[in-house]
């Protein structure tokens, strides 16, 4: 089925993201592409049918004000211009409210856009395309046991069956207890072809002495290539690699006409000598579709809504340059909130929440005596589509009883603090 859609041209504003977010609310299909996509490009996009100019705060690249191709104007679909993106067509619509929504549902209208955007049509237009795509040959999922990979292995089995090979690998970066849970529910409740991969030494003798993220990041993405580049190579006819790359980690990863805030393993951390053939059914998927397509699919409340994970794992939580005895610390330390959070009924209340554990110590008092430890960071947002987030209010007795475990529990660390940072001008993640 052609869904309708709606392309999002980007001149710059930064609420990109949060237009096609509500068109796709109103039941259209919305995608963001360039500001310079070419006007037969454009035609060419499948089931699109109106055109939202979006300009704002990132106009300006390299001292000049980018623009459309005029020609676009010229194909006879409609145009709204968002924010006086063209001197053609101006409309000032700064923020997002229920006013800017009847502008919306007023320009889909004059559209003629089809209101069948939901995830049972998603769920079936890509078992089709994986079909088309994948056809008789093999796949192998990169499967973390998160939700984005959970949900791809979902839609893989659905669609191909036992074409699917799932890979789960242990790189020592993953929450305590991760590892057995992945192999219980893929293998044993799911009936998936799973093989688990322990690359522990593997990964952190790779990581040992690289304090920058994106270096982290980089080692970890190319290194997963290659551990799946070895179990494809003990198999027959493997030619696929499936992801769970969904849309926050293209744009996060950078546009042209914004800068990267971070590179995503499976974005920018990809090796340029690529063996295999991505399949990435997500990848235009914002975080809440994510969850809504699993839950159409069938997948248990306890999966889908998981706590969100990041592909480098506990490697982006133990900050700067990973070491053995700060990576215990997280793990311990991160257990004992997740279950704190869970017996206090924050768990389905809370987005996100974590710990970190930086690179440096301080002076504390253990057993009467002087001891110079860790810090433990507590991280608790809230989000929707993970593009903003607003600093829970955890309840102080909850805050107190936490550090103490922590301190009591965890060996290592003398001090627990709480971040108050919203998103922006943090990121969720610390790195």
């Amino acid at each position: 089925m052609i869904q309708s859609m709606i392309a999002i041209l980007d001149l710059g504003s930064p609420e990109n993201p949060r237009i096609a977010r509500e068109i796709r609310s109103l039941g259209v299909y919305s995608e963001i592409h360039p500001h310079d996509i070419s006007p037969e490009a454009l035609k060419a996009l499948p089931g699109v049918c109106g055109v939202i100019l979006s300009g704002g705060e990132n106009r300006i690249v390299d001292g000049k004000a980018i623009d459309v191709n005029p020609d676009i104007f010229r194909l006879g679909l409609p145009v709204l211009a968002v924010d006086h993106a063209s001197p053609d067509h101006p409309m000032d619509l700064p923020h997002w409210d229920e006013d800017n929504a009847d502008v919306l549902n007023a320009f889909l209208d004059s559209c003629g856009a089809k209101r069948n955007w939901n995830m049972e049509n998603f769920i079936e237009d890509q078992v089709e395309l994986l079909r088309q795509q994948i056809g008789s040959r093999k796949v192998l999922l990169a499967l973390s046991g998160g939700v984005d990979s959970s949900v791809v292995a979902a839609l893989l089995l659905k669609a191909v069956g036992s074409q699917l090979t799932c890979v789960h690998v242990n790189h020592g970066l993953l929450r305590k207890g991760e590892p057995e849970q992945v192999v219980n529910v893929f293998r044993r409740e799911m009936g998936a072809n799973l093989i688990y991969v322990d690359a522990i030494d593997r990964f952190l003798d790779k990581l040992a002495g690289v304090p920058d993220p994106e270096a982290k990041r980089k080692i970890i993405g190319a290194e997963f290539i290659r551990v799946f580049e070895e179990e494809a190579r003990k198999l027959s006819g493997i030619e696929l690699l499936a992801q769970g790359t969904i849309y926050p980690d293209i744009i996060e990863s950078g546009t042209k006409t914004a800068k990267s805030v971070k590179a995503h393993h499976n974005v920018g951390g990809l090796p340029e000598d690529l063996q295999f053939e991505l399949v990435e059914p997500l990848k235009m998927l914002f975080k809440d579709e994510v969850r809504a397509c699993g839950k159409a699919l069938g997948l248990p409340d306890d999966m889908v809504y998981r706590q969100p994970f990041p592909g480098p794992g506990l490697g982006v939580r133990c900050l700067g340059a990973i070491t053995r005895d700060r990576l215990e610390i997280v793990r311990e330390s991160d257990a004992i909130l997740r279950e704190e959070f869970r017996k206090n009924g924050l768990e389905g209340k809370v987005w996100q929440y974590f710990t970190a554990v930086p690179d440096f110590k301080s002076t504390g008092v253990r057993n009467h005596a002087r001891c110079f430890e860790y810090p433990v960071i507590l991280r608790a947002v809230n989000t929707v589509d993970a593009m903003t987030a607003t600093v829970e209010q955890v309840p102080w007795p909850v805050l107190l009883h936490v550090t103490d475990r922590i301190l009591k529990e965890v060996k290592g660390c003398n001090r627990v603090l709480y971040d108050l940072s919203p998103k922006p001008v943090a990121t969720i993640e610390w790195e």
